[in-house]
């Protein structure tokens, strides 16, 4: 039977993700990440509006009027706060000598740092970094995957 592999490589993708960035993989049925993923597909489908390309160059001004670029805003602020938490529970828990993942990593770094006042190793470069990762490779890969797909299935022979 025809299936869409969509979700199912959004999933994947995700999970490969937040093991490198957060040292844990969640399972596919567990709630927090269903929201987050259910966040990020919204977000996909709200990037295609005029008001959301309008804000892309006129931010000032289209923070003030409504539209679909409203609700991406809300979307990228839930998911930062998840990250958010995610790194506050690092930094309780951080053992320097065995970092688990990308944010200790950073998070240890960010020690080494300390006393340099020019460093960019900083805890809110740290949200957006991991905010950025978890964003675009999240969207990007999974989609050049589906693509992928569909060339194979397409022309069958290069396999």
């Amino acid at each position: 039977q025809p299936f869409n592999p969509s979700i199912f490589l959004v999933h994947a993708v995700s999970n490969v993700i937040c093991s490198i960035v957060f040292g844990d993989r969640f399972d596919y049925e567990d709630k927090k990440f269903l929201t987050l993923i259910n966040l990020l597909e919204e977000n996909n489908k709200l990037q295609n509006s005029i008001q959301t390309h309008l804000y892309n160059f006129f931010p000032t001004v289209m923070e003030y009027l409504p539209g679909p670029h409203q609700k991406l805003i809300k979307n990228i602020e839930k998911v930062d706060q998840f990250t958010s938490e995610i790194i506050v529970e690092h930094q309780e828990t951080l053992d320097p000598a065995c970092p688990r993942d990308f944010i200790d990593a950073f998070i240890n770094k960010m020690e080494q740092e300390k006393g340099n006042g020019h460093s960019e190793f900083t805890t809110e470069t740290l949200r957006r970094t991991t905010l950025d990762l978890f964003l675009a490779g999240t969207g990007t890969t999974s989609i050049t995957l589906r693509h992928g797909f569909l060339i194979l299935q397409k022309y069958p022979e290069i396999v």
